[in-house]
């Protein structure tokens, strides 16, 4: 109602003035002031815009309707679809995730003993191949390292040393890499295709190495003892075992874990025994066990010259 009035106010105005325009003006200037107060009337009856309307004006039960317009549900649908892969936030929706299907027991259970099998069955195989001789007079090297040149002694020996602390340092990082990612199934999975293969590659070339520079000597040195002779092939076995055991981890099942513990406990172990029997003979050639070869002859002579120095005394 206050629209109208001001319109009709308005628009006598406008008559008004231009019938007095009309007596006193000439016909171009009444003309301007026509178009001119025509122009302030349409002006003043604009229709107000809802942007200009004081906030105050708004009710206060509009925002709940607002909301609840489909225009502002779609607004939130998008938000909710709208979702950072690369951010921290939580995945809400559980059809995001797609979890790989179970593996059978066929292998998640018969690859660990499989691979188990591979490594009895490679040591029968070297064994078949290379069998012991009958007797202990067919060998055809017999090399007693107490007799090497000084600075072969030293040489084996350092080299075994600083094979023994790259074992170390190896065993410090199966640690390190537990104790970051909790599991080794967790270490393998986060590791790429091609980091493995190198991994392996590493591995593969310095087990080989570090077996063949300590196992030749040590097997030369003790060739009359069986028992001695399995060490040095069985730790290489071991080595390559829990090589294939890491491949297992990643791609077929967890428990093959068992198998590179079980592979990882033999090499340790067939490493360390070769070291000491390195050591002690390279290292402290007076001292005298029982798996020395020359055991016998040493201790004879040992013998004679406590009894020289006893009859010198007297």
């Amino acid at each position: 109602m206050t629209r109208i009035a001001a319109r009709s106010v308005l628009a006598c105005s406008v008559r008004a003035c231009a019938a007095w325009a009309g007596g006193r003006l000439s016909l171009a200037l009444r003309t301007c002031v026509a178009v001119l107060l025509l122009a302030f009337a349409v002006i003043g009856t604009a229709p107000v815009r809802a942007d200009d309307a004081p906030a105050a004006a708004q009710s206060p039960a509009a925002a709940p309707a607002a909301a609840g317009t489909p225009a502002n549900a779609d607004a939130s649908k998008a938000d909710k679809d709208d979702f950072d892969f690369f951010s921290d936030q939580p995945v809400a929706a559980a059809d995001i995730v797609q979890l790989p299907p179970e593996r059978p027991s066929w292998q998640t259970v018969g690859g660990p003993i499989a691979l188990a099998l591979f490594f009895f069955a490679l040591n029968l195989t070297i064994w078949r191949l290379v069998p012991f001789p009958k007797t202990s007079s067919s060998h055809s090297i017999d090399i007693n390292l107490r007799n090497f040149p000084p600075a072969a002694k030293r040489g084996i020996a350092m080299a075994v040393v600083i094979f023994g602390i790259a074992f170390v340092f190896g065993a410090s990082e199966i640690s390190y890499q537990l104790n970051l990612h909790g599991s080794a199934s967790a270490y393998f999975d986060q590791m790429s295709l091609g980091k493995l293969i190198a991994f392996s590659h590493a591995h593969l070339f310095g087990f080989t190495t570090s077996f063949f520079i300590v196992g030749i000597p040590f097997s030369l040195q003790f060739n009359q003892l069986r028992v001695y002779q399995w060490v040095f092939p069985v730790g290489l076995a071991a080595s390559l075992t829990d090589v294939i055991s890491w491949w297992g981890i990643k791609y077929v099942s967890p428990n093959f874990e068992w198998i590179s513990l079980f592979c990882g406990l033999l090499f340790t172990i067939s490493y360390g025994w070769m070291l000491i029997g390195l050591l002690r003979v390279l290292l402290f050639p007076e001292v005298i066990w029982g798996s020395d070869k020359d055991k016998e002859e040493r201790l004879a002579k040992r013998r004679a010259a406590e009894s020289t120095k006893s009859g010198g005394h007297s």
